[in-house]
């Protein structure tokens, strides 16, 4: 089965830059299309953005296009999430997932999900 494991997260200030790591074991990411969510407190889990495995194709949220950028080394089995011009409002717990299904943006899709890395922007 697949397992996938987040790093990156921590606390930042506002306009700051992290870069989230997503390694994967149990399965190939090249063979996946991956994604990135976040839930913040009080709030549902939401689309953040996501690669399909052929094409390079990368769709994004409206909230943070721009400013995030998904990739993916398939030396290294890991998916990345870039995150630049950080704003308090991006605070929130994130997830990768991997699910062979094209419908990206729905998280009910993905089949594998890792355990999440706290992310707090201060202002």
């Amino acid at each position: 089965q697949m397992q996938l494991v987040e790093s990156g997260g921590g606390l930042v200030q506002a306009g700051g830059s992290l870069r989230l790591s997503c390694a994967a074991s149990g399965g190939t990411v090249s063979n996946y299309n991956m994604g990135w969510f976040r839930q913040a407190p009080g709030k549902e889990r939401e689309f953040v953005a996501a690669i399909y495995w052929r094409g390079g194709i990368t769709p994004v949220a409206d909230s943070v296009k721009g400013r995030f950028t998904i990739s993916r080394d398939n030396a290294k089995n890991t998916v990345y999430l870039q995150m630049n011009s950080l704003k308090p409002d991006d605070t929130a717990v994130y997830y990768c997932a991997a699910t062979l299904s094209g419908r990206l943006v729905a998280g009910r899709e993905y089949d594998y999900w890792g355990q999440g890395t706290q992310v707090t922007v201060s202002s």
